[in-house]
Order: C-alpha cells, then structure tokens, then sequence
C-alpha cells in the first residue's frame, strides 16, 4: 500500500516492487504516479468498493484496508481475512501531508486544516503496530532504508528490520501530533508559547548519514532568517553551531570571516575589510574550505559575495547582505544564506552518551591580554599580543589535540584532533608551508600544556617567535628554559580549552 504527499524518491522503490513481483495499491495522486512510470497499480477503491470521497478526506480508512494491516498472520486471523474477502498488505509506505510546512507559508485555518493527515497518520500506525508482520515506511526519510532492503534482501525482511522501521514511525506520528497540538494550543497560550511549540522539534532529513534518523529540538529562526537555500541539514546544524561559537569571539573585533569544515576552522582572518577578511580567511587552506561553511562578524557587500561565488560551499552566515549581494547570492538556488539575528552562545551544552546524558557549562571564558602571565625572559611584542589573542581564539574552537599557527590576524595552519600534541603541531606545520605560508615570525596555541619541550623545539625550528599555552604541567620549565636559551616568548593562560 502506497499513500505518498511527496514523491521525491519513490521511483527506484517502486521498480524494485515491480522487479520483485509485488502487487501494488495505491490512491489518487500517487496511483497516478505510479501508472505515468508504466508500473502495475491497483487502486484502492478495488478493495473497498468505494471510491475516494469528501474531496479526498475519506481513501484508505475502510475494514479491508485495515483489516489487512492489522491481522496477525495466524490461522483465526488468517480465516477472516479469506471470510470477508480481504487481502494481506505486507508493506505500507507513506508520506505525511506537510503540516509543520503548511503552517510556516500560511495563517489561512482552511488551508491549515486540510493539511491534517488523517488516513496516513492511520496507515502508519496500524502498520507500526503490526510490526510482527507489515513493514512500514513511514517518510520520505525511510525510503533509502527500505529501498536499500528491497535490494539486499530481495523484498524479505527480518523482525529487527520491522521493528526499527515501527520505531521510525512511532517517532514520526508523535511529533507529527506535537505539531498539531502547538497549533490548536495556540488560542490557549501567547504568541511566543505558540511559537515554541511548533518550533520546539523538526524531523530532518536524515542524521548524520543517511541511514540514520535525525531530529533538532530547538528554535531555530529565533537566531536565523533562511534567505536561500535547500533545507538545512543535520550535518549543517552541527556546523553552523561550530560556526558561530567561533565567530562569537571576534564579533567585537575588526572584519573577520572563518571558514570551517567538519566544525573546525580551516581559514580565519581579520582585516580592514570584509573582502580583504574573505580572502585571507580562504588562503589559509583553500582545499578544505570546497563545500565549508562560511561566517561573517560583518554585512556581506557585493565584492565580497562575488569573490565567495567562486567556491562552491554549504552555508554563508553573516549579520547581513547587501541587496545587491543577496541578489547575486542567490542565483546559486541551492545554497544556505543564513542572516545571523545574534551570536548567541549556549551556556550548557549537552551530549548523550552511554545510557544517559552529560551536561556541563559552556566554555565561554577568553583570555585578553591583560590575562597572560609572561613566563619568559622575553614578553611578547606589541605586534605579537594581538596575534597572541587571535591564535588562543582559535584554538579554543578547534578539536583536541590542537595548535593553532597564526600571524598578522590570520589563521596559518593548525593541526587537530591528533592523539598527541607533537602530531598536530607537525600538521600544521606542513597545513602552513602547503599553502605557501613562511612561519618566520609566527605565533603558536596550544589548546593544553606542553609536558615535555619538544613542541617548542619544533616550533622555533619552523620560525616561530611567540607561543601561548595554558600551563599547568609538571615540567613547564623544561619548556620555559628551551624558551628562554633561544630567545622565544612564551605566555601562560591558566586556563585549558580542550575540546573533545
């Protein structure tokens, strides 16, 4: 049984049910579907005897429909369905009508209204319940896990696959319900509260890859108005929040552009000027930054946004466009422009993990350079503070292990994620010299201590001048004294920013 609202997908799964030999029933639009791609459908009135009436609010919602859904495929069961003529539906695949989406385009009630899924709503249901027996399919975002099944299973499925897919569903009909209550509460509370509860959750796409289901529980217009773009993803969410994170330390600073990949931040620069920030920024690795994110502290003008059209990327954020540029931008229909309502950083973050959750405050502490504390015979020069800042900033927002090399406002190279400190400093090392940078001069952050000198070592055989780092360690004066025999400065923070 085929009820679909959106199509967008369906056809490799219905030619693998025609390859498979299965007998397919459908309704309305979808039928119609379903016959332009010379398929075999049949239509659901052949069953009931009834035609689909009350134009289209009564289709599926009969005993022989129901009745081959719910029946356990036991012998009492089995005899009624042959009793009263009714056949076993093994599959069910449906596709909501958009509620949440209805609503976000229109005030009009009517139209709102129609919008309320009814039929499929019961389609899923019924099937998740029956799970023993029926697969459900119950949203475009299930189409690649059947469809994957049909090929690798040739139409069979075990009861593990069933059961997922009732999960899948049972996700899908409560927060389609939750949608269509904040509506209806809408007359009981405020504005705002009406807000909340329609905004409170939405089901993407997919998670992070596309067998896994994916849900954001949160506002998200409250911080971004959506100028262009396809829908945003789960994998966009979680690097638009490493985006702005980041930008929240410089949106007080000079033009400044970051360009992140995977959540960390391959290219950041600041500059007298957007466009000079822009190209900075892309210096700093213009391989990785090939589908990045992008992040603006300042408005995006017409040179600028012409300079960005040449890479092709996922998201462009920024406080504003200029007409202009937004006019440019937009030519290219599939990319996210984002306008930045405010850098608004959480102050508890949160993460599942074995059975439960952690919870923790923020890291929204930043060091200035009123805060470090010269260890070294050498201090810093009045060039190398800034960097010194800039560099710390960085590094905060970069996965651990990480170093940050950085000079004049500009991210040069960085090495993370590594499983020693040694190792990121040798990526970035050779990040920096790949992309054509000279590190004479240059400052180095590490987001932890130094437990041993070598990271110094290495760094003022590379060039660098200036290094800051928490301290903490046992054996900080095996660093300070390798500082101190050739000339480096070195400031501590007292403050690790790791970043698991």
């Amino acid at each position: 049984m085929i009820s679909v609202f959106s199509k967008e997908g369906l056809e490799p799964i219905i030619r693998e049910l025609d390859r498979l030999g299965v007998k397919i029933y459908s309704t309305g639009g979808t039928q119609t579907f379903i016959e332009q791609r010379g398929i075999a459908v049949e239509a659901v009135e052949n069953i009931t005897s009834y035609p689909s009436i009350l134009d289209g609010r009564v289709k599926t919602l009969h005993p022989k429909v129901f009745g081959g859904l719910l029946a356990r495929r036991e012998a009492a069961h089995l005899a009624q369905l042959e009793e009263y003529d009714i056949p076993e539906i093994d599959l069910v695949i449906v596709d909501l009508y958009p509620f949440e989406e209805t609503l976000a385009q229109t005030q009009e009630e009517a139209q709102i209204i129609e919008k309320i899924d009814i039929g499929g709503i019961s389609l899923i249901r019924a099937a998740a319940k029956n799970y023993r027996d029926v697969v459900v399919v119950p949203s475009r975002a299930a189409y690649g896990q059947i469809l994957d099944l049909l090929r690798e299973k040739e139409g069979h499925t075990d009861l593990a696959d069933r059961k997922d897919l009732a999960r899948r569903a049972f996700a899908v009909s409560s927060h389609y319900d939750t949608a269509i209550f904040g509506y209806f509460n809408a007359e009981a509370t405020d504005e705002r509260s009406f807000k909340h509860s329609i905004h409170q959750s939405k089901v993407l796409r997919y998670g992070e890859n596309p067998h896994q289901e994916g849900v954001f529980f949160g506002d998200f217009s409250a911080l971004f108005d959506q100028l262009n773009g396809k829908a945003i993803s789960y994998n966009n969410l979680v690097d638009i929040d490493a985006a702005v994170n980041l930008m929240a330390e410089f949106r007080e600073a000079d033009p400044t552009f970051a360009v992140l990949k995977h959540t960390n931040a391959c290219g950041v620069a600041t500059r007298p000027s957007v466009l000079e920030a822009w190209q900075a920024a892309l210096a700093g690795d213009n391989v990785s930054a090939f589908g990045g994110i992008l992040i603006s502290n300042r408005p995006v003008d017409l040179a600028t946004a012409q300079e960005i059209d040449r890479l092709f990327y996922e998201v462009l954020i920024a406080p504003d466009f200029d007409a202009d540029a937004l006019e440019h931008l937009k030519k290219k229909a599939k990319r996210i422009l984002l306008r930045i309502k405010a850098f608004q950083v959480a102050a508890t973050s949160f993460k599942s993990l074995l059975n439960g959750v952690i919870q923790q405050d923020t890291d929204l502490k930043m060091e200035g350079a009123d805060d470090f504390k010269v260890v070294t015979e050498r201090a810093p020069t009045a060039e190398q503070l800034p960097d010194l800042v800039f560099a710390n900033k960085c590094v905060k927002h970069l996965k651990s292990n990480t170093i940050v090399l950085a000079r004049g406002q500009q991210l040069l190279g960085m090495g993370c994620g590594q499983t020693s400190r040694v190792d990121a400093l040798r990526q970035a090392i050779l990040k920096a010299r790949h992309f054509g940078f000279d590190l004479q001069g240059a400052v180095m952050a590490s987001d932890a201590f130094f437990p041993f000198p070598d990271c110094v070592e290495i760094a003022h055989e590379a060039g660098i001048v200036a290094v800051i780092q928490p301290g903490g360690s046992i054996k900080d004066q095996l660093s300070i004294d390798y500082c101190n025999a050739n000339n480096l400065a070195m400031v501590m923070t007292g403050t690790r920013h790791f970043k698991h």
